[in-house]
């Protein structure tokens, strides 16, 4: 029987960690990398696993791969605290591994914005790679948003993660302009530069992709806020990029 290994990096996700744990009891193992919670990250979780690491924060592609190096599971399941794997998901995911030829599983996303689950816009058809054989897969060296990176062959579930980003709008706020430093920090390092026109352009077009090519506006009034603060996480992504650049020039 194939051993399974949930991971998930933390920090002051005391509002989501215990609905996350109580939906992987299935698994034989749960691990935690906690980049230094100040709420009760770590006493929550303490009350589902043992297997809970406090350390500092190297980005989020390191930490899961500190996290993986610790799994001794024969299957990796990769969850954010935001995250809640569904009692369909449950019994595909038990089914599948004991029989699947497959090294590696996409699963379907159904995302919450406002209290809304949202269907179209840049959040449809969404699916991650978040199931892989332990010695099949390892994690990008990406400071924000990194992927698992698989070395064979790729399927895909049928049930969903259920994902639940913000829990206030003042989160949201919150994690829209810590995700925008990171990242334009990260391009800043990587040589990349941009200007007023470049942060105008890319987020007049992720609001017309996201609202209108991709049918945001069928999710109502959740769906224009969706297009428009990811236009906004666009936008100042690109402009703190250009005021990188242009203090790093003083």
């Amino acid at each position: 029987m194939s051993r399974l290994s949930v991971i998930i990096v933390t920090k002051n996700e005391a509002h989501n960690i215990q609905a996350c744990l109580a939906s992987v009891q299935f698994a034989d193992e749960i691990i935690i990398f906690d980049s230094g919670s100040t709420d009760d990250t770590v006493a929550i979780a303490s009350a589902y696993t043992p297997h809970i690491t406090v350390t500092d924060w190297p980005g989020d592609g390191p930490q899961k791969n500190r996290a993986l190096q610790k799994a001794t599971g024969d299957w990796i399941l990769c969850l954010d605290a935001d995250e809640r794997v569904s009692e369909n998901l449950k019994q595909e995911i038990l089914a599948t591994l004991t029989h699947t030829s497959f090294d590696a599983f996409e699963i379907p996303y159904q995302s919450s914005y406002c209290g809304k689950m949202i269907r179209f816009g840049d959040w449809r058809n969404e699916k991650h790679l978040r199931l892989f054989r332990r010695d099949k897969g390892r994690f990008t060296e990406d400071i924000v948003h990194c992927h698992a990176q698989i070395n064979g062959s790729i399927g895909l579930l049928k049930h969903s993660i259920h994902h639940h980003p913000f829990h206030s709008l003042e989160h949201l706020l919150h994690k829209l302009n810590d995700y925008s430093t990171q990242s334009a920090r990260h391009k800043f390092e990587s040589g990349k530069k941009a200007g007023f026109t470049t942060a105008l352009a890319h987020a007049s077009w992720a609001f017309i992709r996201g609202y209108i090519i991709k049918y945001g506006f069928l999710d109502g009034k959740e769906g224009f806020m969706l297009a428009f603060s990811n236009a906004q996480g666009t936008y100042y992504r690109y402009l703190k990029l250009m005021y990188l650049w242009k203090n790093a020039s003083q």
